[in-house]
């Protein structure tokens, strides 16, 4: 199944969340089906990401959005796991600092973006500030308003610049947020994870929704899409999200730079020098006998070569002086012939 097809937001479209079903899981019944199918793309996604890094060209930035237990830790624990943290990094973006407050909204995101080669993955991200700032109040409209062009702008230059972006909302059904919540007070391990801010949030779903679908709908690009991932199912959540992130990056066709030396002579110089150390010295001498059997066999042919032409040499030339004898022998009875 085409998950990008199936999920992506199309530039121009109007979303409508009411619409989509956070419990989807495509041809999927059970997990165990889907676990099995991701398994190939989490192989896919550790050559991909392998090729990506060494060839130091491109580069990729994915934004991971929800509302709170919505599965962006999840998602960063069970699919980009494949990934080698040399060339990932994950940053979360909170309520800004003093210094970050004190510039435009963007200053903090910018200085996060991944350099070539590399996988930036953002756990919350520059949308925060068409989202909760919107839904709080914190800037009056005309200011946040303005942010969803800013956004279009910032995201066309990094794509510019070989950056591909992928954007994941997780869409999940308020009751499955609150049995998760759930989850975490009955497990004392994720009570540091409670907050009342989490609940009191509850009460702001539908504003939370409207934003999100203003912010979906007006930032989806052809060079930095957004998904609507139904996320109520994490295994399938992380089924969908592994598969397509894993089909962008072979569309990169990232691949091995070449040998900046020459491979042969590094062999020779290096390793067979270091192979005869190592080795036996009965090895060495054997290795060295039968190189000088080869030696001496090819001069023993050689020989034989030179010898065999001479002798043809020598035939040739006896066959040339028969005939000769034979002529003039010819040539004397036509003469007495004639006389």
């Amino acid at each position: 199944m085409d998950y990008q097809k199936l999920f992506k937001v199309e530039p121009g479209t109007k979303v409508d969340l009411d619409k989509i079903d956070p419990r989807f899981t495509a041809n999927h019944s059970n997990k165990v089906s889907a676990e099995t199918e991701m398994a190939k793309y989490t192989r896919s996604l550790c050559d991909l990401q392998y090729l990506l890094y060494a060839e130091n060209k491109k580069s990729l930035l994915i934004c991971l959005q929800a509302l709170d237990a919505g599965g962006k830790d999840g998602t960063i624990n069970h699919v980009f796991t494949a990934f080698n943290p040399q060339g990932t990094r994950v940053y979360g973006f909170k309520i800004p600092t003093k210094e970050e407050a004190e510039h435009d909204f963007l200053w903090r995101v910018h200085k996060r973006v991944p350099g070539k080669g590399e996988v930036s993955i953002f756990n919350r991200s520059h949308y925060e500030d068409v989202l909760v700032v919107r839904v709080h109040n914190l800037a009056p409209k005309d200011v946040w308003s303005k942010r969803y062009e800013a956004i279009i702008d910032f995201e066309k230059d990094l794509a510019d610049n070989g950056n591909k972006i992928l954007k994941f909302y997780l869409h999940n059904s308020p009751d499955e947020q609150l049995r998760r919540f759930e989850q975490r007070l009955n497990d004392p391990t994720r009570h540091w994870k409670i907050s009342e801010y989490d609940y009191s949030e509850r009460e702001l779903w539908k504003e939370y929704m409207k934003a999100y679908e203003d912010a979906l709908s007006k930032t989806s690009t052809k060079y930095a899409p957004w998904y609507i991932i139904p996320a109520d199912r994490k295994w399938f959540r992380n089924l969908a999200i592994s598969k397509i992130v894993a089909e962008t990056m072979e569309g990169l066709n990232s691949k091995t730079p070449k040998p900046t030396v020459d491979i042969e002579e590094i062999r020779t110089k290096y390793h067979n020098t270091a192979m005869e150390e190592k080795a036996d010295p009965r090895d060495i001498k054997a290795q060295k006998k039968d190189k000088g059997k080869e030696k001496k066999s090819a001069a023993q042919q050689e020989e034989q070569k030179l010898k065999d032409e001479k002798k043809k040499k020598k035939k040739e030339k006896k066959k040339e002086k028969k005939e000769e004898k034979k002529a003039a022998k010819e040539n004397r009875g036509q003469n007495q012939d004639k006389g």
